[in-house]
């Protein structure tokens, strides 16, 4: 998917998690000096990351 190619998702959070994600996209402010950075791509990278993850524990687990 290229950049350009992005949806809109409309999700209810709680005011604790919107918090904790204000805090999280702060860090990542505070580690990454190119400029303001956005709720959408701090999402986007937890859940590549998360992903990422995933799938290393997916193939883990098919080795037993």
């Amino acid at each position: 998917m290229t950049e350009t190619e992005r949806i809109q998702l409309n999700v209810r959070i709680t005011k604790e998690t919107s918090a904790k994600l204000d805090e999280i996209v702060e860090y990542y402010q505070q580690g990454i000096k190119l400029g303001r950075i956005y709720k959408g791509d701090v999402l986007t990278d937890i859940i590549e990351k998360s992903y990422e993850v995933m799938n290393k524990q997916k193939k883990s687990n098919r080795r037993y």
